[in-house]
């Protein structure tokens, strides 16, 4: 099976920027409009794509995604209906690599390998799963690692030298260090709290580190570009859905281009292309 993460990581490290990493649901605000929005996501430069599975009790995310669950919850999404999005998604685009987020319930709804198998269909590359902690690796780990998908962990403000070593055990594609302590949208990590934490997981692991939460803008992107291996935005994306409804898809891209272009300023070539 081909490691797309570790191809697309890899190609961004040689061109010199960070990965743009981009979060929307599945089935905001319906399932029929989904696909439009994740090609909109590729075409606007978005490396790696984190697809939501809906969920009743988002108790990571903020105002923004739980307002997304809502609304693609009310559509009727099903978990079928998000498998049939990744399967889709794969055969339009072979090459950009996809993780399905969420929380534990709807992954573990019908079993941990069910949920592995449908996953390795579909052409799923990774499992972000927020509330199974390390020391519950067993409830999905093993099921995800059989099948060949990559289980990516998180990692805090709080996770501390203590805590580090279990959190990586297991882990693989890449960490997402969360830059606030707290749900997602809301708060804005400093700068420097954001280099200091990635600056130490760099120190703990050879795994791309990812920094996501809070970040809202091209010039947030930017300057966690400069430090991070992926930068990860989610709620604005979202915001953005949320106000244009099935007719989002152009201003999503619209979004991504220019948080992309933030990226591409990183980048030595560019920089010489300029000069």
């Amino acid at each position: 099976m081909t490691d797309r993460l570790a191809a697309r990581f890899a190609a961004c490290k040689s061109a010199g920027r960070a990965a743009l990493i981009t979060f929307v649901t599945a089935g905001d605000p319906t399932v029929a409009a989904t696909p439009a929005i994740l090609d909109a996501l590729v075409s606007g430069g978005a490396d790696i794509i984190e697809l939501g599975m809906p969920f009743t009790d988002p108790m990571a995310d903020g105002p923004a995604i739980e307002l997304a669950n809502l609304r693609s919850l009310g559509s009727g999404t099903k978990t079928k209906d998000i498998f049939h999005l990744a399967t889709t998604f794969r055969a339009r685009h072979p090459h950009t690599p996809l993780i399905l987020m969420g929380y534990a319930n709807p992954m573990l709804v019908r079993g941990s390998e069910w949920f592995a198998d449908q996953c390795r269909q579909a052409g799923v590359d990774g499992v972000i799963c927020v509330d199974i902690p390390p020391e519950e690796d067993a409830e999905l780990g093993p099921a995800l690692r059989a099948a060949g998908i990559h289980l990516i962990r998180l990692a805090t403000p709080t996770t501390d030298a203590a805590r580090l070593p279990a959190v990586l055990n297991g882990a693989s594609g890449f960490l997402y260090h969360v830059a606030v302590a707290g749900i997602t949208g809301k708060q804005q990590a400093a700068q420097a709290a954001v280099e200091e934490a990635v600056k130490r997981l760099k120190a703990a692991t050879d795994l791309p580190i990812a920094v996501g939460f809070g970040v809202r803008s091209a010039e947030q992107a930017a300057a966690i570009g400069r430090v991070a291996d992926g930068v990860v935005v989610g709620s604005a994306i979202v915001d953005i859905i949320g106000s244009h409804g099935d007719a989002a898809a152009p201003f999503v891209q619209e979004f991504v281009a220019a948080l992309r272009g933030a990226l591409n300023v990183n980048s030595p070539h560019f920089r010489e292309t300029a000069a």
